[in-house]
């Protein structure tokens, strides 16, 4: 047996050393046109900041060491220029001499990865204009920071753009980020989003929503003692001036080679597969960022570019390519960023694209802390769940400083395995002080989310508020005074009971508190009174969040 792959890194490297276990005798050859075969692209903004101090601590495998190790033929800087599935057989171009070769192959896996978009805008060739995708990339940037370079422009606010704003600020430079939608992050819902807004500003990053790069000019220095720089023109009517900026707008697959290879190509250009990761040509798998994928939530075809399913994909490629029928159940898209102190985190589905499929769904907000409060250093998270109608797990997001990655792992498993949020009561997880609380978040949401179902309070969104009939704040009156939803009513939750008479039964009372529990509790008790009463879920804190975001 003998198999090529193409491409290295997360999907191509994992698919080596995994056939290599499986096969000692298996003939393996690896194409990468690059230097590195398996280099830690996530870390990269990282050791532009100096978090990461040296630069070999992103090397995860060397080629010679790879190959060593696994007894795999890796060729660095042999470019594969075709793909002939009726010849079983690639044309491969040494980088260093311009000649070219056919290798065969019983088996091909295709790992070609992505590569940045650059859009189509005067002045995107200038050398200052750069993206961070690769440790050349990396290298690039790193060397105009350590030029003492004072301002960036970043363009787009996904991971890596919300990385870099962080890691150039760690270096000093000032920062803008500009973002053609109104939110940043667009896993996430825009209210769940707004946090790391204001945490972007709070740390310096001037932010230009619904916006783009219309042009980027050379200008002449002002003086013999300053430096050339590049004047930014933005679709908003902004002039900027910089000296570096880095594209950060997505990415596209690197499919040419499919293409031409007559393989059968996906949504937004990426290579289709089956569940066995087979092409439409016989015997070529392929991986990665390369792939359409089924997003199981939704089940609906999509690209999602992560490390984790690549390298998942890479190990199941491997297996099915030496003869077993192992197959990749899709992917639900978790994440999880880091934006200077905050940590949002999401799993499957968010509210827009389950609006946008037609798919019926139910929501929940809770603002729990990251432990038990009386264990000093507790922080507050804000947590959406959202669910079928009859329970059925379909998505989650997490915003906080601390505790968020253990919750969203929960979440994302709850998903992936169709629980429901019945489930998530019943699930019997740790606690400890210092760790978390004895009634645990995620228990916590299935509470919640259970009492909204069977019917024992009827929930309220920020979207609500503008259309309610009567608003009571159920809070403390010094909460009240620290700040308030306008036109709100304040009768604490203790005086309630006896102050019953003055809360109108003919109208629709929409109770709300700091974070949703004396809401719920004041809606108990109003209820059995003779209110029509309705909790606002997630309370002031998450109404703020909306407002914020403008969604309300």
């Amino acid at each position: 047996m003998k198999i090529v792959i193409i491409g290295g890194v997360a999907g191509g490297a994992s698919a080596a050393a995994r056939a290599r276990r499986l096969d000692e005798n298996a003939e393996i050859v690896m194409f990468e046109r690059g230097e590195y075969i398996s280099f830690a692209n996530c870390g990269l903004p990282y050791h532009v900041g100096g978090i990461i101090k040296k630069r070999d601590s992103l090397l995860l495998m060397t080629p010679k060491g790879f190959a060593e190790r696994s007894n795999v033929d890796v060729r660095t800087a042999q470019e594969v220029i075709r793909i002939s599935p009726e010849k079983h057989c690639v044309l491969v171009r040494r980088k260093d001499t311009g000649n070219t070769y056919e290798e065969s192959y019983d088996k091909l896996i295709m790992a070609t990865g992505s590569r940045p978009k650059k859009p189509q805008i005067p002045g995107i060739d200038d050398p200052d204009v750069m993206v961070i995708w690769n440790m050349s990339d990396m290298t690039e940037v790193l060397d105009r920071v350590n030029d003492g370079i004072k301002h960036a422009l970043i363009l787009g606010g996904g991971y890596i753009g919300l990385e870099m704003a962080e890691n150039f600020r760690h270096r000093g430079i000032k920062t803008v980020l500009v973002q053609r939608s109104g939110q940043i992050m667009s896993v996430l819902d825009p209210e769940m989003a707004s946090p790391l807004e204001h945490c972007l500003t709070a740390n310096g990053v001037k932010i230009h929503f619904a916006s783009t790069i219309s042009s980027i000019s050379r200008e002449a220095p002002d003086s013999e003692k300053t430096k050339a720089g590049l004047l930014v023109e933005l679709s908003d009517g902004s002039r900027v001036r910089t000296e570096l900026v880095l594209i950060a707008a997505g990415i596209r697959p690197n499919s040419e080679l499919a293409s031409e290879a007559g393989l059968k190509i996906g949504i937004d250009g990426t290579v289709w597969v089956n569940d066995l990761l087979e092409t439409s040509e016989p015997d070529i798998y392929a991986v990665g960022d390369l792939i359409q994928v089924q997003e199981t939530v939704l089940g609906a075809p999509a690209h999602i570019p992560l490390a984790g399913p690549a390298n998942r994909q890479g190990r199941i490629a491997a297996e099915n390519a030496l003869g077993a029928k192992k197959r990749f159940k899709g992917s639900i898209g978790t994440s999880i960023c880091k934006v200077f102190g905050l940590t949002a985190a999401n799993a499957g589905a968010n509210e827009k694209s389950l609006r946008k499929s037609g798919i019926e769904f139910r929501k929940i907000y809770i603002n729990p802390y990251s432990h038990a409060t009386y264990y000093p250093g507790a922080k507050q998270m804000h947590l959406k769940v959202i669910f079928r109608p009859d329970g059925q797990m379909l998505g989650a997001q997490i915003i906080g400083t601390e505790g968020v990655k253990e919750r969203i792992d929960v979440l994302a498993v709850a998903i992936q395995m169709k629980m429901s949020v019945y489930d998530l009561q019943e699930l019997e997880l740790a606690y400890a002080p210092p760790y978390g609380s004895a009634k645990e978040p995620v228990n916590y949401a299935g509470f919640v989310a259970g009492n909204l179902l069977d019917g024992k309070t009827n929930l309220k969104y920020s979207e609500d508020v503008e259309n309610a009939e009567y608003l009571l704040d159920v809070r403390e009156a010094s909460e009240f005074r620290a700040g308030h939803i306008p036109k709100s009513r304040n009768i604490p939750l203790g005086e309630i009971r006896k102050r019953i008479a003055e809360i109108p039964k003919d109208k629709d009372v929409l109770a709300y508190c700091q974070v949703g529990i004396r809401g719920y509790l004041a809606e108990r008790i109003l209820r059995q009174n003779g209110v029509r009463a309705f909790n606002l879920s997630g309370g002031y804190v998450t109404w703020k969040m909306a407002a914020t975001a403008k969604i309300i």
